[in-house]
């Protein structure tokens, strides 16, 4: 727990030294990734376990409502992004930890969802949450894409999954921290694209860079 040695001043002056730290490509491929999934209309699964939960959350009601004007959150013509947290559904949470075990609570609602080419983020400060693994293992075998979000070293997620983003430090607050903070850009860079604004106004193809 950093906060508990450091100053205030010490604690700004490390997370913005770990903000630093992360590969840039990394964060860019998050969102080269999300956008894909919307340019094929794929659908975006997002999980963790936790304050990792929340940030599914978080990130999926972003993505969701976010990535349009809010003009045009009415128009019922509109190209949306499918995405869809499965951390926020208690009571199938429940009965899958209860009647089958912890560690399946979101692959079996990823087999009932997932298909071919679909994206799942799946979210782990230390990587080694073992429904997390599961699920990812599960998406890796049945052609869907994976993204981790991992602190520490990475863990079993970052072996496993296809692409990611790490953030190397050994404080999960900071690490969750980061990670929410850096999908603010994602999300920022994604309805750029979609919606032709900001620096993508004038990139017709929506490419990132």
């Amino acid at each position: 727990m950093l906060g508990a040695t450091l100053t205030i001043n010490e604690y700004v002056q490390r997370l913005q030294c770990e903000l630093n730290r992360v590969d840039r490509k990394e964060i860019q491929a998050w969102a080269d990734l999300i956008f894909e999934a919307w340019q094929n209309e794929k659908f975006v699964f997002v999980f963790g376990n936790g304050g990792s939960a929340t940030t599914a959350t978080h990130i999926s009601e972003d993505l969701g409502k976010s990535t349009l004007r809010q003009d045009d959150l009415k128009d019922e013509t509109k190209k949306r992004l499918k995405i869809l947290s499965l951390t926020d559904n208690l009571g199938w949470i429940l009965a899958l930890g209860n009647d089958v075990g912890y560690d399946q609570i979101f692959v079996q609602q990823l087999m009932n969802y997932g298909r071919p080419g679909d994206l799942t983020i799946a979210i782990s400060g230390s990587g080694n949450s073992p429904n997390v693994l599961a699920a990812v293992d599960w998406a890796n075998r049945h052609g869907l894409k994976t993204f981790g979000l991992t602190g520490y070293d990475g863990g079993k997620l970052r072996r496993m999954q296809q692409a990611g983003m790490h953030v190397p430090l050994n404080d999960m607050g900071m690490v969750e921290s980061i990670h929410l903070c850096l999908f603010h850009w994602v999300l920022n860079d994604v309805f750029a694209r979609i919606n032709h604004e900001g620096r993508h106004e004038a990139r017709g193809s929506g490419v990132g860079g």
